[in-house]
């Protein structure tokens, strides 16, 4: 068999699902021409349906060898490096799929977008669980500075030899450390359960993100139907896709797209009260 035919018996396992057996044709092909970026493309996607991450990353590497600026090679390696947890290098390859699959005005419906939204939402959780645990630490690690402070003060009360007041007077002297001390850790703690109150708001609300990008919008506008998209995606929908609202699939040209400066006001005093939006 040549390695065409090869291929064409894997897309054929590939569609019944038979996934090792669709590797095996792709592997044999890849031995017959080495040089053609689909083999190594389509054997990649289906170690990822198997879960084997890393096989398939290494697949997409060897497909970019061969052909830099391969819209799929970048996905599935985006793919592959997100489920490994590898998020900054995931989004990157995804964002780099996302901008070849425009440049060359190739229609990848929501795929590509869709996860690299998935890789900057899981590498934001990870980032917040470590600031969390941060957080956690250091309110645990200033609390105990507190309490060793606190019972140094008392051990220097009661062996100050030079020290002529009364065991009265020493024992009102711990109470009043103790006191003190006492109203430090209730501060400390208060400030903390600040943080944990603004911890929990911490997401920003469905109703500010575009209906296309599912990211926080920048310049909103609406439709005759009454959706609001981000301009720069609603107009790459109508310029790439077709004329009509993503939506509501009712005929739709740029001229119809209002600003809508209720929401952008919305959005910008929602940005000045959380400034790490532009982290999310």
């Amino acid at each position: 068999m040549s390695a065409s035919d090869l291929k064409e018996q894997g897309n054929r396992f590939y569609g019944a699902h038979k996934y090792e057996e669709a590797i095996a044709c792709y592997s044999k092909a890849i031995l017959k021409n080495p040089s053609d970026v689909r083999f190594f493309t389509n054997r990649s996607l289906c170690k990822l349906k198997l879960r084997r991450w890393e096989a398939a990353a290494a697949d997409c590497r060897a497909a970019l060898e061969l052909q830099q600026n391969n819209v799929k090679a970048h996905f599935f390696l985006g793919h592959a490096l997100m489920e490994q947890e590898l998020y900054d290098e995931a989004i990157a390859s995804l964002s780099k799929a996302q901008d070849l699959a425009k440049e060359l005005k190739l229609n990848y419906g929501d795929d590509i977008a869709g996860t690299l939204r998935q890789a900057k939402r899981k590498r934001w959780s990870l980032m917040e669980e470590k600031r969390i645990q941060q957080e956690i630490h250091l309110q645990s690690f200033l609390n105990k500075l507190i309490v060793e402070d606190k019972e140094r003060k008392k051990a220097e009360l009661k062996l100050d030899k030079e020290n002529e007041d009364s065991k009265e007077d020493i024992e009102k002297k711990k109470q009043d450390v103790e006191a003190d001390y006492d109203q430090h850790v209730k501060e400390l703690n208060e400030l903390f359960a600040t943080v944990d109150e603004r911890r929990k708001t911490r997401e920003v609300p469905d109703y500010l993100c575009g209906k296309i990008s599912f990211e926080i919008m920048k310049d909103p506008v609406i439709t005759p139907s009454g959706i609001t998209y981000d301009r720069k995606d609603i107009e790459e929908h109508l310029q790439r896709v077709g004329h009509f609202d993503p939506v509501t699939r009712i005929k739709l040209t740029q001229e119809q797209l209002i600003p809508n400066l209720a929401m952008k006001e919305v959005i910008a005093a929602f940005t000045n009260d959380n400034e790490w939006v532009e982290e999310y």
